[in-house]
Order: structure tokens, then sequence, then C-alpha cells
């Protein structure tokens, strides 16, 4: 099974942070804060304007990117965890 977001949505798979900081310290599950970079994999067709038209999106499959701190929607799929989110809320592509 496999889900595609509308419109001007995109599925990001978050990318989770390293467990140990600078200085060898730990930081637990529970005090980790909520990552803020992620991968794109899969992106809706593009925003819809009050005439009808669609605009592409900019972002797309694979791309790297930054978020918001509490933007999009949680949900879990195939035991993975996924971010919901409209493109307003991607910050900016991550080039290497």
């Amino acid at each position: 099974m496999q889900f595609k977001p509308l419109y001007d949505r995109v599925i990001i798979r978050p990318l989770e942070e390293q467990e140990v900081k600078k200085g060898g310290i730990i930081i637990p599950d529970t005090a980790k804060e909520r990552p803020q970079e992620g991968e794109i994999i899969e992106v809706g067709e593009g925003k819809l304007t009050d005439d009808g038209k669609v605009i592409p999106l900019k972002v797309k499959k694979g791309d790297k990117i930054l978020f918001s701190k509490y933007a999009g929607t949680e949900i879990e799929f195939d035991n993975q965890e996924y971010l919901i989110m409209r493109e307003s809320d991607v910050l900016a592509i991550v080039e290497m």
C-alpha cells in the first residue's frame, strides 16, 4: 500500500539526530527535540489557485529539507514515522 499527498502537501521522513552529542553525553528519547530535518519521499501535484490552475511544487522527491519545528501532521505507516505538511512549511532545501 502506498499513499500520495494532495495538492501542495509533501510527505517527509524525519532524519533522526545522533544520540551522542559532543563530549559523549547521551540524550534520552524523552529529552530529545523533534527533528527539523528530513527527506521528501512523495510530493503532491501542486498548489491549486483560485482560478483552478495548478502551480507545480519547488521541492521534489529525494530532497533533503529543513522545516518548521511544529510543522506538519505526524503519521505512522508500516512502522515508520512520517510527516505530512504543506510546501510552505519547508524552510530550505539542503544541498550537498
